[in-house]
C-alpha cells in the first residue's frame, strides 16, 4: 500500500479538544488536510470560528463547538454536535491542557493541584470514555490519541502537578488500550517535548527557556508540524497494529532530562 493511502483519513470524523490555540490548531489542520472531517472543541468560540473558516477555505470540512473539557455534560453535547454534523467520532485527540504555575512541590496548593489534574488528566479519561462508548455503540473502529508530555517521563523542578498528570496520562492510555483493543478501538499517546505555544511562550523566550533549549540534544524547540507524523500514524491505518503506545517527540530531551 502506498503511503498516501496508508495515512489517509478520508471518511474519518475527528474531534480535537483545545483546538483554539497552540498544538490543537496544528492537529486539526493536519487531520483535515489528510481527509478527516474535524470537530473543533474549545472554550473560545471566535477562535474556533476562525479556524473553521480557514479549514473550509482549504477544501476540508469542520464544525466549531464551544465546550469546556472539564464539563462532562457539555462534552457529551459536543460529541452530539459532531455526530449531527459528520457522524460518529472515530478519532479523538485529547489535546486540551493547562500549564502549572511554577512552584515548589511543597507549595502547590490544593486548588492548583485540582485545577491542573482536572484538565490534564480527569478530562482526558472522561472524554476518552465518551468517545469509546459511542464508537462501541455504533460498532465503529477508531483511534483515541491522548497528549502527554516529556514531563510524563521525567520530573522538572516547579512542575509537580503537571508532571504527575502527564505521567498518569501515559498509564491511562495503557489501561484504556488494554480494555478496548478487542473491540477495535486503539488508544495511544504522544508525548511532546518543548513546543512554543501561548501557554509557555513567555517562559520559553526567557533566560530560563534558553537554558532548556541548550539541554535539548537537537538544540531547538519543536516547530509547527513536528508532531504531524506521529499524529497521522496513530490516527490512520498506518498505525493499525499499535495500541497502548506513547510516542516521544522531544528532540531527544528525555534522554537527559534532569530533575
Amino acid at each position: 500500500m502506498k503511503a498516501a493511502e496508508m495515512f489517509s483519513l478520508k471518511g474519518r470524523v475527528a474531534l480535537v479538544t483545545g483546538a483554539s490555540s497552540g498544538l490543537g490548531i496544528q492537529f486539526a489542520k493536519a487531520l483535515a488536510d489528510n481527509g478527516a472531517a474535524v470537530a473543533l472543541v474549545a472554550r473560545r468560540a471566535e477562535r474556533l470560528k476562525t479556524l473553521k473558516d480557514e479549514i473550509e477555505a482549504a477544501g476540508s470540512r469542520a464544525v466549531a463547538i464551544e465546550a469546556d473539557v472539564t464539563d462532562r455534560a457539555a462534552m457529551a453535547r459536543a460529541f452530539d454536535a459532531a455526530e449531527k454534523a459528520f457522524g460518529t467520532v472515530t478519532v479523538l485527540v485529547n489535546n486540551a491542557g493547562i500549564a502549572q504555575t511554577p512552584s515548589r512541590a511543597i507549595e502547590v496548593t490544593p486548588e492548583e493541584w485540582r485545577k491542573v489534574l482536572s484538565v490534564d488528566l480527569d478530562a482526558v479519561f472522561h472524554n476518552a470514555q465518551e468517545a469509546a462508548r459511542r464508537m462501541l455503540a455504533a460498532q465503529k473502529k477508531g483511534s483515541i490519541i491522548n497528549i502527554s508530555s516529556v514531563l510524563g517521563f521525567g520530573a522538572a523542578k516547579g512542575t509537580a502537578a503537571y508532571a504527575v498528570a502527564k505521567a498518569a496520562v501515559v498509564q491511562t492510555t495503557k489501561a484504556l488500550a488494554l480494555e478496548l483493543a478487542f473491540k477495535g478501538v486503539r488508544v495511544n499517546a504522544i508525548a511532546p517535548g518543548w513546543f512554543v505555544t501561548e501557554i509557555n511562550d513567555a517562559y520559553l523566550m526567557s533566560e530560563a527557556g534558553a537554558a532548556i533549549k541548550r539541554e535539548i540534544p537537537m538544540g531547538r524547540f519543536g516547530n509547527p508540524g513536528d508532531l504531524d507524523g506521529a499524529l497521522l500514524l496513530l490516527a490512520s491505518d498506518a498505525g493499525s497494529y499499535m495500541t497502548g503506545a506513547t510516542i516521544l517527540v522531544d528532540g531527544g530531551q528525555v534522554i537527559q532530562i534532569k530533575g
